[in-house]
């Protein structure tokens, strides 16, 4: 078993986010490059990979503001328009699981998926479930929340009783890094609108959750709590 606390944590400066008045960086100039936004979950996922594999000065952020994005970005980097993407020898790769995983195989640092093969099947399990688990949260505003909420982090609860430790596979890893940015806003989320404690009767989530939250490598990317309530309460608010 791996150490959780990953590389000592570099104190970074992050950059501020480029908005449709910026000029490119200099592409495939040899520079790694992460294309992110503070604020989304997706990119979270793989701004966590980079830190606890201590990639802190080979891969550089470039966040993106999505309010108001550059035209260059679609144009020139990813015409998906999104974030994250990678530009790593003079090619983009993006979707936010891809690049987990790719970050683990081609970079140095811990290795965040175990060789084995038990865990390794039930990684693939829990990562197909992560879209399934935040369409149905998602959808949970719109009826009953408490019931329709508690099937999907029932599932995460269930699923961390199956290897002994504290995480999803028993050890941390990046099934981990792949749930805790949704699980974080949604149980702020939760708590302030519905009074709804997700940890309740749930003591294997609260552990794992704590434990997350002592790993600085995850904590230097959590967003605000405030923006993070407003912006669920714009988006939501309006179909409760």
């Amino acid at each position: 078993m791996h150490s959780t606390s990953g590389p000592a944590i570099v104190n970074e400066l992050l950059p501020p986010p480029l908005d449709s008045t910026s000029q490119p960086p200099p592409l495939f100039d040899g520079t790694t490059r992460l294309y992110t936004n503070y604020q989304c979950p997706y990119a979270q996922r793989v701004w966590i990979t980079r830190n606890y594999k201590g990639l802190q000065d080979q891969i550089k952020l470039v966040p993106i503001d999505l309010a108001n994005r550059p035209s260059w970005y679609k144009e020139k980097v990813y015409p998906e328009n999104k974030v994250p993407a990678l530009e790593h020898n003079n090619k983009i790769i993006g979707e936010s699981l891809d690049l987990v995983r790719y970050l683990d195989d081609h970079f140095e640092g811990p290795v965040l998926l175990p060789h084995d093969p038990a865990k390794r099947e039930f990684a693939e399990e829990l990562l197909k479930y992560t879209d399934t688990f935040n369409k149905t949260l998602f959808s949970s505003f719109k009826g009953d929340v408490v019931k329709e909420a508690g099937v999907a982090f029932d599932y995460l609860e269930s699923a961390l009783q199956k290897f002994e430790g504290p995480f999803l596979l028993g050890d941390l890893s990046l099934v981990d890094f792949a749930y805790i940015p949704f699980v974080e806003r949604f149980q702020l989320f939760l708590q302030e609108v519905y009074k709804y404690d997700i940890t309740s009767g749930r003591p294997n989530l609260a552990t794992w959750i704590e434990e997350l939250n002592k790993i600085d490598t995850y904590t230097v990317t959590k967003p605000d709590p405030e923006y993070v309530i407003r912006l669920f309460k714009a988006r939501f608010l309006v179909i409760i």
